[in-house]
């Protein structure tokens, strides 16, 4: 078996470009007689990576599997893609289900792929340019709720059980009736059971009955699943601020975790707590202890190097959504958050990139040449994040540019700084993107505005 899994906001995860190379490795791990014919097409190949994704699939997964004798396998071959709708590209999931269609040309291997996606536009449009007879598909909403909810109701009573014994609760508790009535508050949702249970367990052997308590109040069968999933995301951001603070202090936290939060929701590549600091230009400590009460809905690894992620994307189209959130302390207005981080980003870039950044003195010095711990010296993960990303961010937040302006000065005082920086980190390609990103941007706000 071989699997991608896609991931808005996950850098290399969110896009198709590694989708080849990863589902070819890891088939190579699997079967060694696949290995030594990837080895024979990158051999006969040496610039295979930079070819097109159509090329790479037939040279590096069709062809080689075509080769295999049967039985090189353990059948069946399974491929499995998930989140196909996180990928932000809609062309990268038209050219991903062709490529996946492809695979009906091996005949003689009995190949399955499985694909998992919200039924989101680009997903459906994609679909249709595979045949019918290629594809069938399993709607999860078709399943009958009585299914859904014994295994949600199985999946609440074991995490339960396992708070009431780290937390030495009492024999009875929580009792049947409670996750009854949790699994109707769920309905029909997996991430609602796991998030209120993660957020139960975060309260401990204090406040771990009040939270359950406080998510079982108005209790009502006829709340839509959405609205179920708005509320209990609510009641965590609620949590998160002590209600013990002044009222100068609370809008202090509000302003600091909505900042946090909509910066985490529209990055393009995760970053560790500390980078997301420095970042937005805050103490660590304060954007650590706001993020520590947000265990039950964020990723926060123990490792300060390792990046915060989002325990489910849902969160992400929660917060965004102002008819959804409609508590406007954490609201995000996507544009505003947006702009926010383009400025950042070219606040950083403009303090720390400079010529000779890793202070070689050998301007035909090779990236590789760099040791890796001097690289994370010069240009830690916030800087080379800002190097490659804040073009895009400009773009999102649809901001205008204009001689003088903040995006024209800082082109000015550190473009070759910040080329040179790309090169370090070899994106150099990202840099030529990001200019022809600028020049049509430029484009559009000469339109809108001739006399600038």
């Amino acid at each position: 078996m071989a699997s991608f899994f896609f991931s808005r906001g996950g850098g290399d995860v969110n896009h198709a470009g590694k989708f080849v190379g990863t589902i070819a490795q890891q088939l190579a791990q699997k079967c060694t007689a696949f290995k030594s014919l990837l080895v024979d097409a990158i051999s006969n190949d040496e610039g295979i990576s930079s070819r097109t994704l159509k090329d790479q699939w037939n040279e590096l997964v069709l062809q080689p599997l075509s080769k295999l004798t049967t039985g090189s396998f353990q059948a069946p071959l399974l491929i499995v893609i998930d989140a196909l709708d996180e990928c932000e590209k809609e062309s990268d999931v038209r050219l991903v289900l062709h490529l996946l269609s492809d695979s009906r040309r091996l005949s003689r291997l009995r190949f399955r792929v499985f694909i998992t996606s919200r039924p989101d536009i680009p997903v459906r449009h994609g679909f249709l340019l595979v045949p019918d007879q290629d594809h069938k598909d399993f709607v999860l909403h078709d399943i009958s709720r009585s299914i859904v909810d014994g295994d949600i109701f199985i999946f609440l009573q074991h995490a339960l059980i396992v708070i009431r014994r780290k937390y030495t609760l009492g024999e009875n508790w929580p009792g049947e009736e409670a996750i009854r009535r949790l699994v109707r508050k769920a309905a029909g949702l997996f991430i609602w059971a796991a998030t209120a249970s993660r957020f139960i367990d975060e309260g401990g052997n204090f406040f771990g009955p009040d939270r359950l308590s406080d998510i079982l109040e108005d209790d009502s069968s006829n709340t839509e699943p959405e609205e179920e999933l708005n509320n209990i995301y609510t009641k965590v951001l609620e949590n998160s601020i002590s209600s013990r603070l002044k009222q100068r202090e609370k809008d202090k936290a509000y302003k600091i975790l909505r900042e946090a939060l909509g910066a985490i929701v529209i990055l393009f590549s995760p970053l560790p707590a500390p980078s997301l600091a420095r970042m937005l230009h805050m103490p660590e400590q304060n954007v650590g202890a706001m993020l520590g009460g947000l265990h039950s809905i964020l990723d926060i690894p123990k490792d300060p190097t390792r990046p915060v992620r989002l325990h489910h994307p849902s969160l992400r189209d929660f917060l965004l959504n102002s008819q959804r959130c409609y508590d406007r302390h954490f609201w995000v207005d996507e544009k505003k958050a947006h702009k926010a981080l383009a400025n950042h980003c070219m606040r950083l870039m403009s303090k720390k990139l400079q010529r000779d950044i890793n202070g070689l003195r050998d301007p035909g010095a090779r990236a590789a040449q760099v040791p890796p711990h001097n690289l994370a010296r010069c240009l830690p993960a916030e800087l080379q994040y800002a190097c490659r990303y804040w073009v895009d961010h400009l773009q999102r937040s649809e901001h205008q540019l204009w001689d003088d302006g903040i995006v024209h000065c800082f082109l000015r005082d550190h473009l070759l700084h910040w080329v040179e920086a790309l090169g370090w980190i070899e994106q150099s390609s990202e840099g030529i993107r990001a200019i022809a990103l600028l020049e049509s941007m430029a484009n559009v706000s000469y339109v809108l505005n001739p006399l600038i």
